[in-house]
């Protein structure tokens, strides 16, 4: 099982990541906001990360972290 961290710091909510993951797990969390005032990527459905990187590729600010278990 994979997972992904986003490092809230970094991640400005451009959305990127959202819409290019291939199983549709990642959205921007619509109930936090960053110190920055942004909705950062969330993974919202674990179960089905498969872990292929599509999102730390794509990130512009390289805020994503895969995890493979």
């Amino acid at each position: 099982m994979a997972r992904i961290i986003v490092d809230e710091v970094h991640c400005k909510g451009c959305g990127l990541c959202v819409s290019n993951c291939p199983k549709h797990v990642l959205g921007l969390d619509p109930e936090h906001i960053t110190p920055k005032g942004y909705h950062p990527a969330k993974l919202m459905d674990p179960d089905n990360c498969i872990g292929c990187s599509t999102c730390y590729l794509v990130c512009p600010d390289v805020a994503i972290t895969v995890v493979k278990s």
